[in-house]
């Protein structure tokens, strides 16, 4: 699995984090001070990258998390099919399909860019 740990403080908005077995962007960061039974806590809150699903996560700060690997490529369309795309990838020449994002609209020979974490992949506006 492409991924590696982390402390919790180290964590940004906007960067990535696994919650649940799934790699989650973070809207939301917070931490509390340490109190009289233990040290700071921080509060994490994120959206599923790949199903949009929110997810929170309460650690302390100095705990370890993993961090999801995500890699952001670019694809060519070839050809357009209802809600999917059938993607080329500019790097490996692989051709896979994906589901085209609401409000999107492609024709083939457009370049996209697109996330993909283990086999898993999204195109990104």
């Amino acid at each position: 699995m492409p991924r590696e740990q982390k402390q919790v403080r180290e964590l940004q908005e906007g960067s990535y984090v696994m919650m649940d077995d799934a790699p989650c962007k973070i809207n939301h960061y917070s931490t509390a001070k340490p109190g009289k039974h233990g040290s700071a806590k921080a509060r994490v809150e994120g959206k599923g990258v790949f199903d949009d699903k929110k997810r929170s996560l309460s650690q302390p700060v100095d705990a370890k998390v993993w961090v999801p690997i995500i890699q952001r490529k670019q694809g060519q369309v070839v050809n357009v099919s209802g809600d999917e795309v059938q993607v080329m990838d500019l790097d490996t020449y692989d051709t896979f399909t994906m589901r085209i994002p609401e409000g999107e609209d492609f024709t083939s020979d457009d370049n996209i860019e697109y996330l993909d974490y283990e086999g898993q992949r999204k195109i990104i506006g």
